[in-house]
């Protein structure tokens, strides 16, 4: 038996959200991520001849419907606020609805759509480990309204659909290319500052090395006349 838990009462960000598969007790897949939509859509302009286009700003609130399911080679998790689908593993599809005045004022022709996206490669993960991106990623979805492109922003992102060792735990993390660079970025500094520390204590351990020999070696007079006062 599968159920599917929402967390997201437990993440301090409001506009994070933590869900859950759970099959036979046993954790199956795990998703934390923040989301918003940014969908176009189009107003008369102001001399009621020419159209222009808005964009509608729907971010993704708490109090989600939600099913899933876990499989050896494929799993699921569909999660819906009131008629919007979303799901973010292996497809996306989101259905709006233009007629609602909360995000979209003054649309011309509203009515209902569906943007969609049949692959996430950008979510492409090694096998046993989990999905992380802190950094902002756009994903491009197709609107049935005209093939407008509609944009899913997904930041703080934690996604294992497989291969979860222990309840509520992710595996080690496979970081998107952004996350890698920002964190090469952070560390490059320190590194470098260490390799420079290195050179200068190797250069002062030669000079020291050197300073010492100089001042063994026993100095051979260029004066003759000071041969008769050595030995």
């Amino acid at each position: 038996m599968q159920e599917v838990e929402n967390l997201s009462g437990l993440s301090p960000n409001p506009e994070k959200d933590i869900f859950v598969v759970r099959e036979n007790r046993t954790t199956c897949l795990m998703a934390e991520f923040a989301a918003k939509f940014i969908v176009p859509y189009d107003v008369w302009a102001s001399n009621y001849v020419d159209l222009i286009t808005e964009q509608a700003e729907i971010p993704l609130s708490r109090g989600a419907e939600m099913r899933g399911k876990c499989g050896t080679n494929e799993s699921e998790l569909e999660i819906s606020w009131l008629d919007r689908a979303y799901s973010p593993l292996a497809r996306t599809q989101f259905a709006y609805d233009t007629a609602e005045r909360t995000y979209f004022k003054d649309a011309v022709s509203p009515g209902k759509h569906t943007a969609s996206s049949h692959r996430l490669s950008a979510l492409v993960t090694p096998a046993g480990k989990s999905y992380e991106c802190q950094a902002q990623q756009t994903i491009s979805l197709v609107s049935s309204d005209h093939q407008k492109s509609v944009e899913l922003l997904l930041s703080e992102v934690r996604i294992q659909p497989f291969d979860i060792s222990a309840d509520f735990v992710f595996s080690e993390e496979h970081k998107c290319p952004v996350d890698q660079r920002e964190q090469l970025e952070e560390t490059l500094p320190l590194i470098l500052g260490l390799i420079l520390g290195l050179v200068i204590v190797i250069t002062l351990c030669v000079y020291h090395i050197h300073h010492k020999l100089t001042a063994n070696q026993v100095q051979i007079p260029r004066d003759r006349s000071q041969y008769k006062h050595m030995g």
